[in-house]
């Protein structure tokens, strides 16, 4: 996400008339339409590796894998997002007859990048947690190895956990699947950020 592409209101219909004829990607906050930046090589790496191995093991289920070409909306209509990875179970419910927009992912995954970060952990993931299917949101680190990985638990009360072994794996409880890190990160190589020695 960058900075607002004009400081002009949009309805939520003027911004989906718009989006359907950009040659680019764009996100809806609040009335305002922000440009989509484009992704680093280990984005699109990490992405694409995620996405085949839970399309893999989804195979032949009721769920279904979908990339960021696929916008989400949440309950209130004041966020349209593309996340990097979704998952829908069951029927795909849609905003309308185009079908390019999805109400009702149970999965999604955001690979964070230095610009999208704080908006990712903050009023992103507030307004994805009022779509009452999602059950599992997901932020993946491209800096360095670590996963962290946040259930809805009852009340509406979400549970964090986080993995940074490169030999263990993610559990998706909800779609019956796992995230191998060695998978997700099978074609980055992570430099490991030298500490500052302490002075005595």
């Amino acid at each position: 996400m960058a900075l607002p592409q004009s400081k002009i209101y949009y309805t939520p219909e003027q911004y989906l008339a718009m989006e359907r004829e950009a040659e680019f990607r764009h996100e809806y906050i609040d009335g305002y339409v922000f440009a989509m930046a484009g992704e680093s090589f280990a984005h699109g790496r990490i992405k694409m590796d995620t996405a085949s191995a839970l399309n893999i093991q989804l195979k032949g289920k009721t769920c279904e894998v979908f990339t960021s070409d696929t916008k989400v909306r949440t309950p209130d209509i004041r966020v349209f997002g593309y996340p990097d990875i979704l998952v829908v179970c069951g029927q795909p419910i849609h905003h309308d007859h185009y079908q390019d927009v999805l109400l009702n992912p149970k999965v999604i995954i955001e690979v964070l990048s230095p610009s999208t970060e704080a908006y990712d952990r903050g009023s992103k993931f507030a307004s994805y947690r009022k779509l009452e299917a999602l059950t599992d949101y997901i932020l993946i680190s491209q800096d360095q190895y670590r996963i962290e990985h946040y259930v809805r638990q009852t009340n509406n009360f979400w549970l964090m956990s986080e993995e940074t072994d490169l030999s263990k794996s993610l559990i998706i409880e909800s779609i019956g699947c796992e995230l191998s890190l060695s998978e997700v990160y099978a074609r980055v190589k992570i430099e490991p950020v030298e500490k500052p020695e302490l002075s005595t």
